[in-house]
């Protein structure tokens, strides 16, 4: 009977034994630290330092991008600007060209000169009807 109650009380405490490693190690698993908290000091800062170099190339990288896109603008600007102005003088061309005054000079130039309503002759055409602005055109 002794040896049967020294039996159940081993089974006791082996049972109590493995069921408190099974909760630590259950517990352990819920508690897995982050490999961070494995590494030593050494491997820590060399993985600090890759980390601080990536970030610094990427932001050199997206600084370039932004001083190249900048340029770029600035470039267009410049164009316009150009662009503008050349627009400008042609207007303003048209406009000298389009004048009465140049227009008489040029004619005077190539010889032509105004008419005189003695000399002019009127030709009538049957059947031709004249247009209600009097004969003068559209255009600007």
């Amino acid at each position: 009977m002794d040896q049967q109650k020294n039996r159940q009380n081993r089974q006791r405490q082996n049972g109590g034994a493995r069921q408190s490693a099974k909760l630590i190690q259950a517990v352990r698993r819920r508690q897995l630290p982050p490999f961070l908290f494995r590494m030593g000091p050494v491997t820590l800062s060399i993985c600090s330092v890759l980390l601080m170099s990536f970030m610094a190339i990427l932001y050199v990288s997206q600084l370039g991008q932004a001083v190249t896109t900048n340029q770029q603008i600035q470039d267009m600007h410049v164009q316009q600007t150009i662009l503008q102005r050349q627009n400008n003088d042609l207007v303003n061309t048209v406009a000298q060209e389009q004048s009465p005054a140049s227009i008489a000079a040029r004619a005077a130039a190539m010889g032509l000169a105004p008419a005189e309503s003695q000399n002019a002759r009127v030709v009538v055409v049957p059947h031709i009807t004249m247009p209600a602005n009097g004969g003068q055109s559209n255009q600007p």
